[in-house]
């Protein structure tokens, strides 16, 4: 269980979290802006308390692992890697811009702290099973954790990857589908309606808990739940956008081109509610 303080700490680096992201948006002119703010939270907490990462030594053997799926949401993982110091906070206004360091996807091979490159959908869970089996095979006591849209769940190579995890009992994975209910095109629950995720992730053979995705607190017991010889799917109830009360009211949230008077009213609100935690 953590703490008062420790809850508030998480709960502004989510904020400052926000804050990045939109600030790398606003450079751009555009971006992924509901599905990176929907995840701030989670990435507050495996960032700022759960992850055993060393920005001295992204590259350490044992460290735990994060892959981000849904690749788009690179800007909200950057921003909470700059946080970290894994780079200059500074390098996230140059997102997807020409040589940069940070594409718009996560590219391992450009971002440092980034473990997978990632993108097309589906493919970043098969990735993680890959990269999951290798840590247990070596011995390693790290964890994986996995980042998945609840749009990205409509490819089938999801269900192929989910049901090789429990077949190999890989129990040092974490996968977390983000449902924030929307995807590109519309409401999930319109475009291609299914059976209800923990059910779902139960039956492939997991263990699975639906979860608050914006409670710092149910999100750090969830995360780091005893594991019973199964893999944990995480079903992280979330508001695409949240933070942003127009960001999260918009129905084309998913990538939105926004003027800088509009995103720098969008940080005006979420630097006032970073000044009110106290130091």
């Amino acid at each position: 269980m953590l703490e008062k303080k420790e809850i508030e700490r998480i709960k502004k680096f989510a904020l400052q979290i926000r804050i990045g992201a939109i600030e790398q948006f606003k450079a751009r002119g555009f971006g992924h802006v509901g599905g990176s703010l929907s995840i701030a939270d989670v990435l507050a907490v495996l960032y700022g308390s759960v992850m055993n990462v060393d920005p001295a030594d992204p590259a350490k053997p044992d460290r735990d692992k994060l892959i981000c799926s849904k690749g788009h949401a690179g800007p909200a993982v950057y921003a909470a890697l700059a946080l970290k110091g894994f780079f200059p906070y500074e390098e996230l206004k140059t997102l997807n811009q020409p040589d940069t360091n940070l594409p718009s996807h996560c590219d391992r091979l450009k971002t440092r702290g980034i473990d997978m490159t990632t993108g097309s959908l589906g493919q970043g869970t098969s990735l993680a099973a890959g990269m999951a089996l290798g840590d247990m095979l070596k011995g390693r006591k790290n964890n994986l954790f996995l980042i998945v849209g609840d749009g990205e769940i409509n490819e089938g190579q999801v269900w192929e990857a989910a049901m090789f995890c429990a077949a190999k009992k890989l129990t040092n994975l974490v996968w977390m589908i983000d449902d924030n209910k929307k995807q590109l095109d519309g409401y999930t629950a319109d475009i291609l309606p299914g059976p209800p995720l923990t059910g779902k992730f139960e039956a492939f053979g997991f263990e699975a808990l639906s979860v608050d995705g914006h409670d710092i607190e149910a999100l750090y017991a969830a995360l780091t739940k005893k594991r019973r010889g199964k893999p944990l799917a995480l079903i992280l109830d979330t508001v695409k956008g949240k933070g942003v009360k127009e960001a999260e009211e918009a129905m084309a949230n998913h990538s939105m081109a926004m003027s800088t008077e509009v995103y720098d009213s969008w940080l005006t609100q979420l630097h006032s509610e970073l000044a009110a935690f106290a130091d």
